[in-house]
């Protein structure tokens, strides 16, 4: 239906509500996915097999104990020094205090919960859910109290959070949220409004953004609803988002600023701290930096004026509920009666201290110009009551859509950030993906509504023949290198560096470098090529002279797309003389394509693993994963593959064209009568 035919939801009664109701549904069948994995993992397995698993620290002691934001207890938990395996906590995670004590069932320990909110080697920070330790915590450690452990536990809230969002956009009628979601799902048009020319002139000169970019940031000015910026690899994305969130609080008392992961929120709290804005992160920082954590929320309410106040009022009142327990039995009346004086004091002054938190919270909060959080972060309760006049959503194409509709129900405009042409959102449950739940708002509303993108068509990363495939296939060729990149090869990087090919594509066909499946993980590795690979990559750095202190070291990644081959790549390099120094000083680093996401590298390595007589590629045929992997690299991107088994994918075909097109194919006979093994 053409979008003319679509400038009013009323013509199309229902049919938002039951797309709505779809995604609310897929989200349901992926919660019940991730629940069903998570147990699968945990349940009915030993406290050593979890601790194997990484979901589990087992023993830990308590190092340090402190009051954190809302009176409730941080506990500062360590593990036992020495080798230690794997582990899967990070900041942000929900975890659970449990007690292995005598007296209790194994399979149901006491526990309690709470949020890690630091982790640092053998260390992890717990932001518990109570502001008193129960007695079993008190006990543990001391003669027949037990041990201590600590257990990552299902992540419930996020979900709840997403399905409550999705409930209250679907009842949206006649408010500004309703018009929202009809514009972002295309039911709508999108409003902008036409500036006299040269009225934003002034704002903008002079500027350290190009055209493109200049041309974004006037287009969100000029949005009333909704606007996109689509940013593809290396064209300065978030330069030109934190750009427009100043432009935006020169107009706006206030805005929000959401990211689907942590690591995106705190990179954008650092770039705007940097610029002089007024900043809150909300929530828990998944880096450590001077610079963000004095950002944070606990940070700006520990500086104000009142803090000593509200702090010396709940120390005394742990001293009064202290003192109150001494009186345990044994006691006449004038005691009992000071016992329960004490302890409606300690209430009364836990009260006081509770509502001076909140003035203090509120106060800061009225002053700052921009809050930032993750979008499940948006509804934290401290700024649940919080309205804004514009929603900025970073990194959108890789976030689940109910997610997005917690914090666009916040605001009364909506700005869209990222590129729905690399990774999108992981989801668990299969069906779930392919019936839709993957397809994100930010594809949605460009799809249905293109006037509301502006591409940024500059990119600053890579040579101008890496980037060419990925501009033809996924930008039209609309992107251009910039000329401090355009012909920056290994060579205009280190004079010690032949002039040599920018892309290389090393074909092992008719090599019999087979696959072969790892039952036990149904994992996919390729030993002999990533054999090649490493043969060519010591080649290739064989001019670079590490020992030389450089300002800036040459930096290298490894990718490859199946788990088993990673680690046999892993494996190699750390026994190899020329490459394990290089993963020391970590200028190499190795793995999957979302591990590097968002990062870049002077040399990237790709091995595609894949070489079989079926020509089956598995999930190297979710090209957006490719897209991501080639534009990582500055000066060099080199490709190892089997072009008979990739060759009937359209994607492949076009790919291994170019690179005969520009000089860039090679075979592995090319190189297979050097001496090296790995």
């Amino acid at each position: 239906m053409p979008l003319a035919d679509l400038d009013d939801i009323s013509t199309h009664p229902g049919a938002v509500e039951d797309e709505l109701r779809r995604v609310q549904a897929l989200l349901q069948l992926e919660q019940k996915e991730d629940l069903a994995q998570f147990k699968l993992k945990s349940a009915k397995v030993s406290i050593q097999e979890r601790v194997k698993r990484g979901l589990t620290w087992y023993p830990v002691t308590i190092t340090k104990e402190d009051i954190g934001f809302g009176g409730k207890v941080v506990l500062e938990l360590e593990r036992p020094t020495g080798p230690q395996s794997l582990h899967l906590f990070q900041v942000g995670s929900n975890a659970a205090l449990f007690g292995n004590l005598p007296g209790h069932s194994a399979s149901e320990p006491p526990t309690l919960t709470g949020v890690i909110t630091g982790v640092r080697r053998n260390k992890l920070l717990l932001a518990t859910t109570k502001q008193d330790l129960p007695d079993w915590v008190l006990e543990s450690g001391k003669p027949g109290g037990g041990k201590l452990g600590v257990d990552l536990t299902f992540d419930e809230v996020s979900y709840r959070e997403m399905d409550h969002a999705l409930g209250v956009v679907m009842r949206a009628r006649g408010d500004r949220l309703a018009e929202l979601r009809d514009v972002l799902l295309g039911t709508r048009r999108a409003r902008f409004r036409v500036p006299p020319i040269g009225a934003l002139d002034d704002l903008f000169y002079p500027s350290p953004l190009n055209a493109s970019q200049l041309a974004a940031v006037r287009h969100v000015i000029a949005a009333q609803d909704v606007a996109i910026i689509h940013g593809p690899p290396g064209t300065g994305k978030t330069t030109t988002l934190v750009q427009v969130i100043l432009e935006t609080t020169r107009r706006e008392r206030r805005v929000l600023v959401c990211a689907p992961s942590n690591t995106a929120v705190d990179l954008l709290t650092e770039k705007l701290a940097e610029r002089g804005v007024n900043v809150i992160r909300i929530g828990n920082p998944s880096r450590v930096s001077d610079l963000l954590l004095q950002h944070t929320l606990d940070a700006r309410v520990m500086a104000h004026p009142s803090y000593s106040k509200m702090r010396a009022m709940r120390q005394t009142a742990d001293q009064y509920r202290e003192t109150a327990s001494e009186y345990v039995r044994n006691f006449g009346f004038e005691e009992r009666q000071q016992r329960q004086l004490l302890k409606e004091e300690a209430r009364v002054l836990t009260q006081a201290a509770n509502d001076l938190e909140r003035f203090i919270t509120e106060d800061v909060l009225e002053s700052v110009q921009v809050i930032t959080s993750t979008l499940v972060g948006a509804s934290n309760r401290n700024i649940r009551h919080l309205a804004f006049e514009t929603v900025f959503i970073d990194e959108a194409a890789q976030a689940l859509e109910p997610g997005c509709w917690i914090a666009i129900a916040k605001g009364e405009r909506v700005i869209l950030a990222g590129d729905h042409h690399q990774l999108p959102p992981t989801v668990k449950s299969e069906k779930a993906a392919r019936d839709g739940l993957r397809e994100t708002l930010f594809e949605k509303c460009i799809k249905r509504q293109p006037d509301t993108a502006r591409m940024l068509t500059v990119q600053y990363r890579m040579h101008a023949q890496i980037m060419a495939f990925s501009s033809e296939q996924f930008y039209n060729g609309q992107l251009t290198a910039h000329q401090s990149v355009c012909q920056a090869g290994l060579d205009a990087y280190d004079l010690n560096f032949a002039p040599d090919l920018p892309v290389e594509f090393l074909d092992t066909a008719g090599f019999g470098f087979l696959e072969i499946t790892i039952p036990e993980s149904r994992s996919t590795a390729n030993p002999e090529e990533a054999d090649l690979l490493l043969k060519r990559l010591i080649q290739l750095l064989a001019p670079y002279d590490r020992a030389e202190p450089a300002q800036n070291p040459l930096t290298i990644g490894v990718i490859a797309p199946y788990r088993a081959q990673i680690n046999y790549l892993k494996d190699t390099m750390e026994e190899n003389d020329a490459l394990s120094g290089y993963l020391q000083n970590r200028m190499l680093s190795v793995g999957t394509v979302d591990s590097f996401q968002g990062q870049e590298r002077d040399i990237i390595a790709i091995s595609l693993t894949r070489s079989n007589h079926q020509g089956d590629i598995g999930f190297l045929s979710d090209i957006r994963r490719m897209n991501v992997g080639m534009t990582r690299a500055r000066r060099k991107l080199l490709i190892v593959g089997d072009s008979s088994t990739l060759g009937a994918h359209p994607f492949f075909k076009e790919l291994l064209a170019y690179v005969k097109r520009i000089g860039g194919y090679r075979t592995a006979w090319e190189i297979a009568d050097t001496s090296y093994q790995p």
